[in-house]
């Protein structure tokens, strides 16, 4: 039977022309080309008088520069009268002692290795080039002063997520140094025993490193937060002390922890998983099941067909397109799983991997049916993990627990002003301003209220290019469904 499709048709946009002047913002000058002596002067006429201009504009790159605050803060007293004292202007907190360096130079530190994925060695080097040469140690120190002004602008973003209905994660490996002394565990307090646990076991094993974790937890919404999280493993007990008490949905992998924190969250958190994963593994057996494997990505083509419909409309109408089209086909691929043929595929190849994992997990593959808010896959979170990952190939390593808690906070308010599309040095720099200035309003500070009190920070080239990746993309797959099925009604 042929599947009918509702298809948008989508017209191709035109190309617009490329703007190749120089922003007018920018400030300029003027040089006066001199010409030789010979084109001055005429053998007939004598001087030559200037009649006017061509003109051209060249764009100049000039080395950031670094400049030294001093401020003076005068002293006031009584003339004739020292049992008065003195009175001075009080003192602003700054980022280290005697306020050194400024919220500027943080910023700059944050978002180079954070944003721009620049260790601090290279950093060294940055900076030299404007004149000042700092100690590695140095640019650390100000990096933890960072971290721990923004502590609490990352305790409130880890709340505000915790109180989505939706939240989806994922985990990438980073590598952790061992310290000289393993630290003790202390009674009670389970991430310490945990970190004690892994780190004596690397020892142990005469390893100088331990195979640590960075994860994520993304909500939906306006209010888009990725919140990271570090532990020195990945047991459960890293997303179960971040969920603790959670209520809502998770949408992840199939990691057997996940199963676990649901069973014993007794209902308070339903789990629902990736089809992209599932589809991935049907995908890696096409080459030795081609006519199955074929059958069952047509099957995901189309339900990835109607998400693509679903896309930019409200979670009920999503979830009744869902109940329209996408169960049925559900259905469809849970018939092919029961029937005979695939009885007859051997557990241990390709295909037979596939059907173990869509059966295991049907229950969270299905939960995208019963619920408009939840998407089909976790594409998008697992995209966060190149952040990781591209940052993770320049400063290979995280030198303590200390500092993975802190590389966990600065990622946080990075890559959420990132999400937002946010000038993040200027973010990042404000914020610290204004935390250190003694700011409480930490909802006047999420990248969302920020941006729209800031509008200027906000990237609209990146805006830009966002909206048109997603209008090409749908333009692509509307043709598709076009030429797959040229009879089917359109609007």
């Amino acid at each position: 039977m042929i599947q009918e499709y509702t298809v948008r048709r989508v017209l191709p946009k035109k190309a617009k022309p490329r703007d190749e002047k120089l922003p007018e913002h920018l400030p300029r000058h003027e040089v006066l080309a001199e010409a030789a002596s010979s084109d001055q002067q005429c053998s007939q006429h004598g001087v030559r008088e200037v009649v006017g201009y061509d003109q051209t504009e060249t764009l100049e790159f000039e080395r950031p520069k670094l400049r030294v605050r001093v401020t003076k803060y005068p002293k006031y007293a009584c003339p004739g009268h020292p049992e008065c004292g003195l009175a001075q202007a009080e003192r602003p907190a700054g980022l280290v002692e005697g306020n050194r360096y400024d919220t500027s130079v943080a910023a700059e530190i944050v978002v180079g290795k954070y944003g721009f994925h620049l260790p601090i060695y290279r950093q060294q080097d940055w900076f030299a080039g404007s004149g000042w040469t700092p100690h590695r140690s140095t640019l650390l120190n100000i990096l933890a002063s960072a971290a721990y002004v923004l502590e609490p602008l990352y305790q409130h973003y880890a709340n505000l997520v915790r109180t989505s209905p939706l939240i989806a994660t994922d985990e990438t490996r980073v590598i952790l140094l061992l310290p000289p002394d393993i630290p003790l565990p202390r009674a009670g307090d389970a991430k310490s025993q945990r970190i004690h646990e892994v780190l004596s076991k690397a020892r142990a094993e005469h390893k100088s490193h331990a195979s640590a974790r960075m994860w994520v937890y993304r909500n939906f919404g306006r209010d888009g937060v990725n919140v990271f999280d570090f532990t020195v493993s990945r047991h459960r007990d890293g997303p179960q002390e971040f969920l603790k008490n959670y209520i809502g949905t998770l949408l992840g992998d199939c990691y057997a922890g996940f199963e676990s924190i649901e069973l014993a969250s007794e209902s308070r958190l339903v789990r629902a998983a990736c089809n992209a994963h599932a589809r991935r593994y049907v995908y890696e057996a096409r080459e030795h099941h081609p006519l199955e494997a074929t059958q069952l990505l047509a099957l995901y083509r189309r339900l990835y067909d109607i998400e693509d419909q679903a896309r930019g409309k409200s979670p009920q109408e999503v979830l009744a397109l869902r109940r329209e089209s996408s169960v049925p086909i559900m259905a469809q691929l849970r018939q092919w799983l029961d029937s005979d043929a695939a009885e007859r595929v051997l557990p241990k190849s390709r295909l037979g991997e596939a059907v173990r994992y869509l059966k295991n997990q049907w229950d969270a593959l299905t939960v995208f049916l019963g619920d408009g808010r939840v998407p089909i896959d976790n594409n998008e979170v697992e995209q966060l993990m190149k952040q990781v990952a591209t940052g993770r190939k320049n400063w290979l390593f995280i030198g303590s627990v200390e500092a993975g808690y802190r590389a966990a906070i600065l990622l946080t308010i990075v890559s959420t002003a990132h999400r937002h599309q946010l000038d993040v040095w200027l973010y990042v720099k404000d914020v610290l301003d204004r935390l250190l200035a003694g700011e409480r309003d930490l909802v006047s500070l999420q990248a969302d209220r920020w941006a729209q009190s800031h509008p200027e920070a906000i990237r609209q080239y990146r805006v830009e290019e966002t909206r048109y990746r997603a209008d090409a993309k749908a333009t692509r797959r509307a043709r598709r469904r076009l030429a797959e099925h040229p009879s089917s009604p359109g609007k």
